[in-house]
């Protein structure tokens, strides 16, 4: 009985040992994804706020056609586009409020139809 006792106990101790080797396993692959999901999404509402920021900053702005540019933001760089035609000023007066926006990288207003 006592070798039967000693070798169900041994057992028992492997498959905790094992379980735990597995779970530890299957837990850190899902966290290391996680992370960068987690990353993905900054990025997303980095994007999504600069974004909105620009466009009202525009909007706000005397002067310029805000309503009628439209705003692209992808990974800080953001795309000024507009099918109404601007006037050089208020192409350059876009691009430097879009540049002072925290977070910017750079500015793309070839979208932008200058008269």
């Amino acid at each position: 009985m006592k070798k039967f006792a000693i070798a169900a106990a041994t057992a028992t101790a492997l498959t905790l040992t094992m379980a735990n080797a597995a779970f530890a396993q299957s837990t850190q692959a899902p966290m290391v994804v996680a992370a960068g999901e987690v990353t993905q999404a900054k990025e997303a509402t980095s994007d999504t706020w600069i974004t909105t920021k620009v466009k009202s900053d525009l909007v706000t702005e005397k002067g310029i056609p805000g309503t009628d540019i439209k705003v692209e933001t992808n990974k800080g760089v953001v795309s000024l586009s507009s099918t109404v035609a601007v006037t050089e000023s208020q192409k350059a007066t876009a691009v430097r409020i879009t540049k002072a926006i925290k977070g910017v990288k750079a500015v793309s207003a070839d979208g932008l139809k200058a008269e």
